[in-house]
């Protein structure tokens, strides 16, 4: 007894018993299976996911570039980009003039008829103040 023991002193056995004075785990059934349905929803969510990534891209046919802008005017921005599309389809660009705080200053769409698949063009855009950046903020196929 461990009361008995403890108050002599000496400890001639573990203390909270041996392996062999517990019993045995219940075999646990059914872990097959819950792997197997938390492997399923978690395939469920990436999917979803890339779905969600996929589809917040937008059309994937039109590929834009920005080649150069010049920023030197205080009311307008000049920039030159180019347009990948397929040359059956018509497509429109939105450009943007960015200030230094990464704020809209102007913007204006660019209509790309049909016809060529590769169009370089160069636009002016008019600005509410003096513009840092432009780019192409979006192109879709009409």
């Amino acid at each position: 007894m461990a009361t008995s023991e403890a108050g002599t002193g000496r400890q001639t056995g573990p203390v909270l018993g041996t392996p062999d004075d517990f019993p045995d785990r219940p075999e646990r059934r059914g872990r097959f299976v819950v792997h197997v349905v938390i492997a399923i929803l978690c395939a469920v969510c990436a999917g979803g996911w890339g779905y969600v990534m996929w589809a917040s891209k937008g059309n994937t046919e039109v590929i834009d570039q920005v080649i150069a802008f010049d920023t030197s005017r205080g009311d307008s921005l000049q920039i030159t980009f180019e347009v990948v599309k397929p040359s059956s389809r018509a497509a429109v660009c939105r450009l943007r003039a960015m200030d230094v705080g990464h704020v809209e200053v102007g913007s204006r769409e660019v209509n790309i008829p049909a016809g060529e698949g590769y169009v370089r063009l160069t636009e002016r855009l008019e600005t509410s103040s003096q513009a840092t950046s432009g780019d192409v903020h979006y192109c879709y196929l009409v």
